[in-house]
């Protein structure tokens, strides 16, 4: 009888402690996943600059300036061109051309930001020719481009009446 009893004890120890273990909710289980992607090198202008209206020139002494901006995205540093082709002159459909020059500018100084030197007024047929460097700085992938255009009468000269017009190009390639 002392065996049974014990067995008996023992039978609702185990079913007291080791059942209620058996059927209770298993603990949580994780997986993981190691996730992974590249970013290429990226270059890109958001658009094409908006159109500039230098209005009217309506003396000889008189000249005229405008500006239009355009974003540039950059994870890298570049390097900008620009066309110093007879396209970027402000010229009539009769050949006469006016004195034309551009000027370059960014939001960030390359330091703090994305961004580079300002470049100062330089005639159209040698504007950037040695290219402008903008410098990436880390966690700023984007730089407003700001282009200016002036237009005058050449030193001594008076352009005939009508309309001028020029398309300027602006190129960004990877620094070298």
């Amino acid at each position: 009888m002392k065996s049974q009893r014990v067995f008996q004890i023992a039978a609702v120890l185990f079913v007291a402690t080791v059942v209620p273990f058996a059927l209770a909710t298993p603990p949580d289980d994780n997986a993981t996943c190691s996730i992974t992607c590249t970013v290429a090198e990226i270059m890109e202008w958001e658009g094409n600059f908006p159109p500039i209206d230098l209005g009217t020139i309506s003396s000889q002494g008189d000249s005229k300036t405008g500006s239009a901006s355009a974003v540039l995205y950059t994870n890298g540093d570049v390097t900008i061109t620009a066309d110093n082709s007879s396209a970027a002159e402000l010229s009539a459909a009769g050949g006469d051309t006016l004195h034309t020059e551009y000027k370059l500018s960014y939001d960030g100084d390359g330091v703090t930001a994305t961004g580079g030197s300002t470049v100062d007024w330089t005639t159209y047929n040698t504007f950037l020719q040695s290219g402008s460097s903008v410098t990436h700085v880390a966690g700023d992938g984007a730089v407003q481009v700001t282009l200016e255009v002036r237009a005058s009468n050449a030193s001594g000269t008076l352009a005939d009446s009508g309309n001028y017009s020029a398309t300027q190009t602006l190129t960004a390639a990877w620094a070298s």
